[in-house]
């Protein structure tokens, strides 16, 4: 008898043992964190060797010992006044959402360079004067007064300025001297102030008073009571 000595195949073939390499360097490159430093670490090098071509110097092998501090200092260009909600417009009662009049209804009169709102109570109906609004601390409403007569063309920014206190040396005597009137030209500031805000009041009251409970709805406050979502609601 003759016996055939047949040679069994190799678990693993060329191709097959390739394939297999294969997948476990695509496992290591995607997954382990090795895999994730040496895949960031070659697309550094083909980045620098990139930027060494084009420049035409030789990238070294060597980093300095030393941390090195570079500061950084992003361009950035003069800020410009955020434009005005397409539902305020002259004349809308706005509610305010913070400060000192939390609550209060304020009738808009116009927007400043500086991109802040200038609104009034009037004073004479719920006590807010001429101030300046952020315009995200407001809610307006769908209720308007007629702002025919009223004049703020020369209410800007500088008139919401303050005054700077003269210098005083600090000493024992100056603090006990000090007194608390105030110069001439401040008296004069505030009297012009009151007179624009008379003047004001006297044209916007006048237009108020013409629509029925207009006058009441002003000087209320807004609240809202247990259980009411300001979502909810309709302004």
């Amino acid at each position: 008898f003759f016996f055939l000595m047949i040679r069994r195949p190799p678990r693993s073939t060329q191709s097959r043992s390739s394939a297999a390499s294969d997948v476990y360097k695509r496992q290591v490159s995607t997954q382990s964190t090795w895999g994730i430093f040496l895949r960031s670490g070659k697309a550094m090098q083909v980045e620098k060797q990139k930027q060494g071509k084009k420049k035409g110097t030789r990238i070294s092998r060597w980093y300095p010992a030393d941390d090195v501090q570079h500061h950084f200092k992003r361009p950035s260009k003069a800020p410009r006044p955020a434009r005005l909600r397409a539902n305020i417009k002259p004349g809308t009662v706005l509610i305010l959402l913070g400060g000192r009049f939390r609550g209060k209804r304020v009738v808009f009169l116009k927007q400043l360079k500086s991109g802040l709102l200038l609104v009034t109570g009037p004073f004479k109906i719920n006590g807010v004067p001429l101030k300046r609004v952020n315009q995200s601390y407001v809610i307006p409403t769908s209720t308007t007064v007629d702002i025919n007569g009223v004049d703020v063309s020369k209410v800007d920014d500088s008139y919401f300025a303050k005054s700077k206190a003269p210098a005083v040396k600090k000493s024992e005597a100056a603090f006990f001297s000090a007194s608390t009137e105030k110069s001439e030209e401040e008296k004069k500031r505030l009297a012009e102030k009151k007179s624009t805000q008379s003047k004001v009041d006297s044209a916007l009251v006048a237009n108020i008073k013409k629509v029925e409970f207009l006058k009441n709805y002003l000087s209320a406050r807004f609240t809202l009571k247990h259980g009411q979502r300001a979502q909810d609601l309709i302004f």
